[in-house]
C-alpha cells in the first residue's frame, strides 16, 4: 500500500471543505453516470451557491443524462439551460464565480470546448494571478472526453494536455463510479478552477460507491493494483485497459503495478516516483496523441528523478499522432490490451 492510500480524508489544497458530506450511508452499486449525478446532487444540496449551467442540462438532463432530475429538484435558477455557445457558457460562469457563486459548467462534448478555449486560458486560469490573489474563480468545467463510443468528428477527443499545460488550471479525471461521486464534490469545493474530465465510454460501467467512507485527496493518485515487475501509469478510460493487461500478464508470471493518476495537474509525483523506484520500469498509457502528451511529461520527470533506478526506458502507449479517425476504424486507433502487453514485453526485454 502506498503512502497516498493511507491518507484518505485529508483536505486537498485549496479546498473549502475536508470531505463532502453524503446524505445517505452505506455502499451503493452505481454507474459512473449515476454516481456523477449523485455527487452533483450532494453539492447542490450542501451549498446554495452551487449552480449548474450548460446546453440541455435542465429538462433533458444532458445528452448523457448526467444532470437528469436535478432541475426538477433545485429549480431553473440553479440548474440552467444555456445558449449553444461555449464561450458564453464559460464567460458567464467567470462572472458568477467572481460574484461568489460556484458554477459547474458542462461542455457537451470534448471537441466543443475549443470555442471556449480563449476564456479558459486567458481569463479563468489567470484571474487569481492577475489580481495577486484578491480574486478567485471557484468553478468546475465538466468535459466528457475520449473515444470508444462510435461517435462522429469532434465527439471523441482527448484535450487534457492543453489544459494541463496551462498554469492556473487544475485538471482531474475519474476512472470509476466511486471516484466520480467524490471527486466532483471535491472539485466544486476547491477555490481554484478545475477542469473535470469524464471518460464518456465508462459512463455506464458499474462499481461500488461507499458514500459514507472518506475519499482520497483530490490530487492524489491511487494504486489500483500493486506489483513488482513494471508500473503502468494511466488515467480515465485507459485505467480499465491497464488492469486487464495486468490480469493477462499475471497468467505469464508477470506482476504489474497499475497506478490511476486521477490528477493530471498537479501530478502526484511522489507516488509515481515511489512506484517506479520499486519496479524499475514505467509504461504510460493514454488515449491522447503521444507528442507532447501527459506521457511525455511523465517520462521526462521519471527520467530526471529515477534515472539510476530505471531498468529500461520509459515507454508510452498512446493514440497516434493523427486527428481522431472515423468511428468505423477507431478501435485500431485506441490503445488496447495487445498494445499495452507489447510495451510490457519490450520493457521487460531490456
Amino acid at each position: 500500500m502506498s503512502m497516498h492510500e493511507t491518507t484518505i480524508g485529508t483536505a486537498p489544497a485549496g479546498s473549502a471543505i475536508e470531505a463532502p458530506t453524503a446524505s445517505t450511508t452505506g455502499v451503493q452499486r452505481l454507474t459512473m453516470a449515476k454516481a456523477l449525478n449523485a455527487g452533483l446532487r450532494e453539492a447542490l444540496s450542501g451549498d446554495d451557491k452551487v449552480l449548474l449551467y450548460g446546453e440541455d442540462i435542465g429538462a433533458l438532463g444532458g445528452v448523457f443524462r448526467i444532470t437528469e432530475g436535478l432541475q426538477a429538484t433545485f429549480g431553473t435558477d440553479r440548474v440552467i439551460d444555456s445558449p449553444l455557445a461555449e464561450s458564453g457558457i464559460v464567460g458567464t460562469a467567470v462572472g458568477l464565480a467572481l460574484r461568489g457563486y460556484r458554477p459547474v459548467v458542462e461542455i457537451q462534448f470534448d471537441g466543443f470546448v475549443y470555442p471556449a478555449f480563449d476564456q479558459i486560458v486567458s481569463q479563468v486560469s489567470r484571474l487569481r494571478f492577475r489580481t495577486h490573489g484578491a480574486l478567485g474563480v471557484p468553478m468546475v468545467i465538466r468535459i466528457p472526453y475520449g473515444g470508444g463510443i462510435g461517435a462522429i468528428e469532434h465527439h471523441s477527443e482527448s484535450p487534457e494536455a492543453y489544459f494541463a499545460h496551462t498554469p492556473g488550471l487544475k485538471v482531474v479525471t475519474c476512472s470509476n463510479p466511486s471516484d466520480a461521486y467524490w471527486m466532483i464534490q471535491q472539485a466544486i469545493a476547491d477555490d481554484d478552477p478545475v477542469v473535470f474530465l469524464e471518460p464518456k465510454r465508462r459512463y455506464q460501467e458499474k462499481g461500488e460507491v461507499d458514500v459514507s467512507a472518506p475519499p482520497l485527496p483530490l490530487y492524489a493518485s491511487r494504486t489500483v493494483k500493486p506489483g513488482t515487475d513494471a508500473t503502468l501509469l494511466s488515467y480515465g478510460p485507459m485505467v480499465r485497459t491497464c488492469v486487464q493487461a495486468a490480469v493477462a500478464a499475471a497468467d505469464e508470471g508477470r506482476n504489474l503495478e497499475v497506478i490511476d493518476l486521477r490528477s493530471l495537474s498537479p501530478l502526484d509525483d511522489a507516488a509515481v516516483f515511489a512506484s517506479v523506484r520499486r519496479t524499475g520500469r514505467a509504461i504510460v498509457v493514454h488515449e491522447a496523441v503521444g507528442t507532447l502528451g501527459i506521457g511525455a511529461e511523465l517520462a521526462a520527470r521519471i527520467q530526471a528523478e529515477c534515472f539510476y533506478e530505471l531498468q529500461a526506458p520509459v515507454l508510452r502507449v498512446t493514440g497516434y499522432d493523427l486527428p481522431y479517425p472515423p468511428s468505423r476504424v477507431e478501435e485500431g486507433y485506441l490503445p488496447d490490451l495487445d498494445r499495452v502487453l507489447d510495451a510490457v514485453d519490450r520493457s521487460l526485454a531490456y
